[in-house]
């Protein structure tokens, strides 16, 4: 039986566009999944870049109101950001008109990692190496991405000066124990109004075999691993999680949805092109400008070698092509890590071709569109 398939947005800003665009073709895009079968669709939290989901929970809310059955939730809310009081009460108060559709993932933001100093060294990490046909690339060595400046204003505007990031297994438990209606301060109890109650699904978001996917497999929480993020730790973080999994009330067993990237067109050629300012996207993150206007494959110029060697493991993971081969990359997906479930986020300049990508793939999947 074919596993179901979910998709990630980041309402992406395009070259020549405007946020109001951005966040006019997330709910459209939401109806296009909702309308070709996908299971949910999730919104990522990214600040002070050009895309227009920042205020995610904002966003879920629209996106719910303008469809009728898809899941929809957040990939993920940045922890180190919220407190956990604000985060049920946002998903208790979407949760109020739309019941049982909210997805709430948790992801522990880059401020709360270690801190890292330019000229520290990376962690060693394994060669490149094939898995049953699934690309497993050097590590990426993030470390030079958390020392930028960019980095540093950012947590800066948006933590109080002094603060200190809570623990990620304290928020997680805090959510939960809000969500119950057993939650107390200094033994004074707690309600949230709204947000006790709700049937709000909790996720948890990680990217290798640390803290994230200890926490959800000690709580019993279904787990999403990120190959479109980093690919090099994917299987760490899932074996982490398995190993870790405490049944609970939620999963008599582990539950792993695996984040993928692709583009799917027509045919190849096309595909290829519109995928072909990708490594210009992620080489912007990656060397700490925070993601720019997606550029358009049509004026863009190629990537430089230097330039590519930073990308270089994110543009080899990427999926692009027909409907067939990007199916078939995604099946070896699924077979290697044993994904439950699969959720896709497809990046191009034209929207048009954009919701195209979705609608093939989930044709050529087998989706009850």
């Amino acid at each position: 039986m074919t596993i179901p398939l979910s998709v990630l947005d980041l309402a992406p800003i395009v070259e020549g566009g405007t946020p109001a665009q951005a966040v006019g073709n997330a709910v459209e895009l939401a109806q296009v999944a909702e309308a070709a079968g996908y299971r949910r669709f999730w919104l990522a939290e990214h600040h002070f870049a050009a895309v227009a989901s920042s205020s995610t929970t904002t966003l879920i809310a629209l996106v719910a109101a303008a469809t009728r059955r898809i899941r929809v939730g957040s990939a993920a809310v940045q922890t180190g950001h919220h407190r956990a009081a604000a985060v049920v009460e946002a998903f208790g108060t979407i949760d109020a008109l739309y019941p049982g559709r909210l997805d709430l993932g948790l992801g522990r933001s880059g401020q709360r990692r270690v801190q890292v100093r330019a000229g520290t060294v990376a962690p060693p990490s394994a060669p490149e190496h094939v898995v049953g046909g699934l690309l497993i690339p050097e590590r990426f060595p993030v470390e030079t991405l958390l020392a930028s400046p960019r980095i540093g204003a950012s947590a800066a505007a948006l933590e109080f000066p002094g603060a200190q990031p809570p623990e990620f297994a304290g928020v997680v438990g805090d959510i939960e124990s809000l969500l119950a209606g057993d939650y107390t301060v200094d033994d004074v109890a707690l309600r949230a109004v709204p947000g006790e109650g709700a049937q709000v699904e909790l996720w948890i978001f990680g990217s290798s075999a640390g803290e994230s996917a200890q926490v959800a497999g000690r709580r019993g929480l279904p787990f999403v691993a990120n190959y479109h993020v980093s690919p090099a730790t994917v299987l760490d973080a899932i074996e982490a999680y398995r190993g870790a999994f405490v049944p609970s009330h939620r999963l008599a067993q582990p539950y792993v949805v695996v984040s993928a990237d692709v583009v799917v067109a027509d045919d190849d050629a096309t595909a290829r092109h519109l995928a072909s300012t990708y490594g210009h996207w992620v080489h912007d993150i990656r060397t700490g400008h925070g993601a720019r206007a997606y550029r358009d494959p049509g004026t863009a110029p190629a990537l430089t070698d230097e330039q590519r060697r930073v990308v270089d493991d994110r543009l080899r993971t990427q999926f692009v092509g027909d409907p067939d081969a990007v199916a078939e990359h995604l099946h070896t997906l699924a077979r290697v890590t044993g994904a439950d479930e699969l959720v896709i986020t497809s990046v191009t300049h034209d929207f048009e071709a954009r919701k195209r990508s979705h609608q093939l793939l989930a044709k050529v999947w087998g989706l009850p569109g």
